[in-house]
């Protein structure tokens, strides 16, 4: 593929993104980015430990519930283990929530509360594989 027919390629996906985007709670949207808003890695991480195993509809309002209630990922890895598995509750398989739990924990503590940037420091945190980094690395 020559440099011209990829920048073609690129800016017709770019037009049909902006077109038919959905709007969701974790997504910074086209307009958002071109005016210097970036996405939240932990936001990015929550949708995406949360979107495993289950659908958009119904994962939502939990990532809201967390995201109020845990804003940062500072304060969900303060958080007893008792009040993230309660949060949690409704979306299966708990060894998610553990991961979710300890790796907030490591990312706070051993991170200073930043996610690292490059898909194998993401995958070496709990919870994360080798997908879930390199999507964590494309949108955030």
């Amino acid at each position: 593929m020559t440099t011209h027919s990829l920048r073609k390629m690129l800016t017709a996906v770019d037009r049909w993104y902006r077109r038919h985007a959905r709007v969701l709670p974790w997504r910074v949207g086209p307009e958002d980015r071109d005016a210097g808003v970036k996405p939240d890695p932990y936001l990015v991480w929550l949708s995406e430990v949360m979107l495993q195993q289950t659908t958009i509809p119904h994962a939502t309002p939990y990532f809201e519930r967390f995201r109020s209630r845990w804003p940062t990922v500072k304060k969900l890895a303060a958080a007893s283990w008792e009040d993230v598995s309660a949060a949690w509750a409704g979306l299966g398989y708990y060894a998610r929530a553990r991961n979710l739990h300890r790796c907030a924990q490591q990312v706070a503590t051993v991170h200073g509360g930043q996610f690292p940037d490059s898909v194998d420091a993401l995958a070496a945190l709990p919870g994360i594989g080798r997908s879930t980094a390199a999507a964590i690395a494309a949108f955030a």
